[in-house]
């Protein structure tokens, strides 16, 4: 692959990442601000620079290599959490699920956007529209896998906090404590075990059975619902 081509290819799957999960961050902390926790906003993370919140290594390289290498099939990445501070909410339990809804709920709205907006393609051609056409196609896939994913139910993802604010109190309690070895459990899901069904013949493919398939299905709703048939 040449420079050109290589260029074209990064930047129609870093561009979206980078969008995806700037304003998830972003949706994050603006949400508490409104909520009474300005943690987030008096440390210049209520902003759409991306700067304030990539990790370069899992924020862009991981991601966007695990996109490029999967087809769009696959990824893993994070980005600098938004610091909240839960006990300066105004209703912390309630508005701690308010919270963690924002950021996926983001990503919904930004896929929607994106394939509202593949209608505005045929103004362009050449080089712009194949530039364009991916990145708003990718922009769509990226965020519905980041809005999938972060409703997992397992802590630290947003899913897992929005489990702890609705479960009663003993199964909540139960579930945060799993919040320490949330990451860990969610990268042997991710690798160790689709790694171990190769190795036994056995597909152990997690990931694609819990975010995978769930972000087709929404993709065809939501280019349904915009008018792509």
């Amino acid at each position: 692959m040449d420079m050109e081509n290589l260029a074209f290819a990064v930047s129609v799957w870093v561009l979206p990442v980078l969008i995806a999960v700037t304003i998830h961050e972003a949706a994050h902390g603006w949400v508490a601000w409104r909520l009474g926790d300005d943690t987030a906003y008096r440390l210049g993370r209520v902003t759409f620079n991306p700067f304030s919140h990539i990790d370069l290594f899992g924020t862009i390289l991981l991601p966007a290599l695990m996109l490029f290498a999967s087809g769009g099939r696959m990824m893993f990445g994070f980005a600098k959490p938004v610091p909240v501070n839960f006990a300066g909410l105004g209703h912390p339990r309630r508005d701690m699920v308010l919270v963690a809804l924002a950021g996926p709920g983001s990503n919904l709205l930004l896929a929607v956007i994106s394939a509202a907006l593949v209608h505005l393609l045929p103004m362009f051609s050449g080089d712009v529209y194949q530039w364009a056409g991916h990145n708003l196609i990718n922009s769509v896939r990226i965020n519905l896998l980041l809005c999938v994913f972060n409703m997992l139910p397992m802590p630290p993802l947003d899913g897992g906090r929005v489990a702890v604010g609705l479960l009663p109190n003993p199964l909540s309690r139960r579930l945060a404590r799993l919040e320490r070895a949330g990451i860990a459990i969610i990268l042997a899901a991710v690798f160790i075990l689709p790694w171990i069904g190769g190795k036994i013949g056995v597909d152990l493919n997690v990931f694609w059975w819990l975010v995978g398939i769930p972000t087709e299905y929404l993709m065809e709703a939501v280019f349904m619902i915009t008018g792509h048939g």
